[in-house]
């Protein structure tokens, strides 16, 4: 299996399975010097655990990493950083009943006709597991970024009809999920809890918003940062859209209304309105960076669905009892989408360092 390499010159690979030994990432070309600690990567990658809320999974995974190389008296060395997280919850049993079925929503089919073989243990590869390697990865990231006072914020948009307001958002950049206290928020909680009763689930929209870049970012036609950043969100599973600035709203306006018109303030070239979101011609304009990411609903659902053996013969698919899945995958999305974001951007920033004498 290729393709498990994300990155031109900050580049990530991933590894291992759902329910393995454990899951990990390899990461080249990190600069030496930034200090770093197994410490700096809990904090996004409990954010991303399952367990963590009644509505998310009740797999319990603590995702305590181990950092194996590439660092050294608290420092990166320049060395390959190889990252592992043990997988310590995995019950691969209540996988056996289910095993000879062609699971609605899954990839088990597509990866039956490209390989000849899938890990029906939880989706293996093609698990959400998988992403806290990435989380891990963007920590490091993120870590770098800090240094040029560049930070990343996501936090959920809109879960199934219901979409959060603007000044819900403003509050919900102190929360990065969802904030209880909201009217949007609660009704987010109904919503979930009301399909989770009918065994149930709902798709979401992530929002990304990233300050402090520099204008200059990304590279023309093949390089764009938004194609980096779309390629970067649609690599995630359950992913089925992306958009940035205005996105498909965009389409109904007048290029007169869409336009960002510049202006001049206190010596700084800036744009008074962000329908770009913050990208021109692939290259970033200085102004926020915006975007949004769509999930599907889960495929994993308590309801019976009709499906066909792998022989082709007819079935009903039952999930086995005490399954654990997530009734809305975007909500533990959000620190997934940031360090997708962190990645793009460091990647961007050292590829910059050869732009120009």
């Amino acid at each position: 299996m290729g393709s498990n390499s994300f990155g031109n010159i900050f580049r990530i690979t991933t590894w291992g399975e759902s329910h393995g030994p454990a899951i990990g990432v390899v990461i080249d070309g990190c600069p030496a010097g930034l200090e770093l600690s197994e410490q700096d990567l809990l904090p996004d990658l409990q954010r991303r655990a399952p367990g963590s809320n009644p509505h998310t999974s009740a797999r319990k995974e603590p995702d305590t990493p181990q950092i194996l190389s590439g660092v050294f008296e608290g420092r990166t060395t320049g060395a390959p950083i190889s990252i592992l997280i043990p997988n310590q919850d995995a019950k691969s049993q209540a996988y056996r009943s289910i095993e000879n079925l062609l699971r609605p929503g899954h990839a088990n089919y597509t990866y039956l006709a490209k390989y000849g073989i899938f890990d029906h243990r939880g989706g293996g590869r093609a698990s959400g597991r998988e992403t806290a390697c990435r989380v891990a990865a963007g920590s490091v990231a993120k870590k770098f970024l800090q240094q040029m006072n560049i930070t990343i914020l996501a936090y959920i948009k809109q879960i199934g009809t219901v979409e959060a307001t603007e000044l819900e958002l403003n509050s919900a950049l102190t929360n990065a999920v969802y904030c209880p206290d909201d009217k949007a928020s609660k009704q987010m909680v109904h919503e979930l809890e009301r399909v989770r009763l009918e065994g149930d689930s709902l798709g979401g929209i992530v929002e990304f918003v990233a300050t402090g870049l520099p204008a200059g970012l990304g590279d023309p036609v093949y390089e764009k940062l938004e194609a980096n950043l779309a390629k970067a969100m649609l690599t995630l599973p359950a992913t089925k859209g992306f958009e940035m600035g205005s996105g498909f709203d965009g389409a109904a306006m007048q290029g007169s209304s869409h336009n960002d018109l510049y202006e001049n303030q206190n010596g700084t070239i800036c744009t008074q309105t962000n329908y770009a979101g913050g990208i021109l011609g692939g290259i970033s304009t200085g102004m926020p960076l915006i975007g949004r990411v769509a999930f599907k609903p889960a495929s994993s659902i308590a309801k019976q669905q009709p499906t066909v053996t792998l022989d082709g013969q007819t079935a009903t698919l039952a999930l086995p009892e005490g399954s654990r899945h997530d009734p809305c995958v975007a909500i533990r999305a959000v620190p997934v989408v940031e360090a997708m974001v962190a990645l793009v951007l460091v990647d961007a920033i050292l590829l910059n360092r050869c732009a120009r004498i």
